[in-house]
């Protein structure tokens, strides 16, 4: 196998999950059925759009834990609020509410984040015990179940359903649709555009990337923003998709999505990361979360599987950053001599 492959994060990744695939289909062949696959797809349309915005914060260098908590103050909100005025439309404006309340959490991160040029891991901490506190204290902590019609015909159409031999179908939401029109924008943004230069340039060296033009204000205002708008839209999918909107729901579950980011080659420290990487981190969390338990393996180690996972990503990335720089001083040393 060329070497060139082996120090790819992204094939790497691609290869564990091929070989954990068959490993699990091996000890249990429903792994491979039609349905198994859509439930993974399912499980996967949440996860990948905040880790998509997780994805961006840690190319630019920061660390956002306060996305969760974004997600279910932008869904709790616009859920009540359709609730209380007897909505009766579309499902479509309420993806705009809450997009546009989580637009405004993440700019307020932001102006805390480039105000007082704090932590983005302490602000966004500070923040995530702020949002969830202010919602279950003055807005409702009372799980909501009577959700409006819109909400129930959303989660019931499905973009794929296909019918299996014993009478049932596997079934493909439409809100996969949202995880592949998040991966199209993020991927323009990230790789053709200036903007997309100046998040990598402000995770590798912030002052170089001031030196060199860009503006460092913008970007971060731009950077949690639009992790804030994409939060609000995985929030509301969420709650779509499990017919709820249940405060006490999403958060918690951070730990996640920054594994399955930082394992799909994101370096921790910044300046690097890819669309691709993180899906495929993504998928290998998600099919280990769904399907340890196929193996018999008990839920409660899952969250042991996800901190070695973390700390199998971060000190692959961590070696791969210590070779690379190996890699350039011997260069340099070379074209001097």
């Amino acid at each position: 196998m060329p070497r060139r492959l082996l120090q790819n994060t992204e094939f790497i990744i691609a290869l564990v999950i091929v070989l954990l695939a068959l490993v699990i289909g091996a000890i249990n062949p429903a792994f491979f059925s039609l349905r198994n696959f859509f439930d993974l797809l399912r499980s996967s349309i949440v996860a990948g759009i905040f880790a998509l915005g997780v994805l961006m914060v840690i190319v630019s260098g920061g660390i956002d834990v306060s996305f969760t908590a974004i997600a279910v103050f932008s869904l709790y909100v616009t859920t009540k609020v359709m609730i209380e005025t007897n909505y009766t439309g579309p499902f479509w404006p309420a993806y705009i509410s809450a997009a546009l309340i989580g637009l405004l959490l993440g700019l307020f991160n932001a102006f805390l984040i480039y105000r007082f040029k704090l932590p983005t891991l302490i602000v966004t901490l500070g923040t995530q015990a702020l949002f969830r506190g202010f919602l279950l204290f003055v807005i409702g902590s009372r799980l909501l179940r009577n959700i409006p019609d819109a909400m129930t015909d959303y989660s019931r159409t499905n973009l794929l359903s296909i019918p299996l031999p014993d009478g049932s179908s596997a079934n493909l939401p439409l809100a996969f649709l949202l995880l592949v029109a998040a991966v199209i924008v993020v991927y323009v943004i990230l790789n053709y555009t200036m903007l997309g230069r100046g998040i990598y340039a402000l995770g590798g060296a912030p002052e170089a990337a001031a030196r060199a033009g860009f503006n460092i204000r913008n970007t971060q205002f731009f950077i949690y923003g639009f992790v804030g708008f994409l939060s609000g839209i995985a929030g509301m999918t969420y709650g779509a998709l499990n017919r709820q909107a249940n405060p006490f729901d999403i958060v918690g579950s951070e730990l996640d999505v920054i594994a399955a980011v930082v394992l799909g080659g994101a370096a921790i420290t910044g300046g690097r990361g890819s669309v691709v990487g993180t899906l495929l981190g993504v998928f290998l969390v998600v099919m280990m979360n769904n399907s340890l338990i196929l193996v018999g393996i008990p839920s409660v180690w899952q969250k042991v599987v996800i901190g070695l996972v973390i700390i199998f990503g971060t000190g692959l990335s961590a070696i791969q950053i210590r070779n690379a720089a190996r890699q350039r001083l011997t260069v340099s040393e070379t074209s001097e001599a």
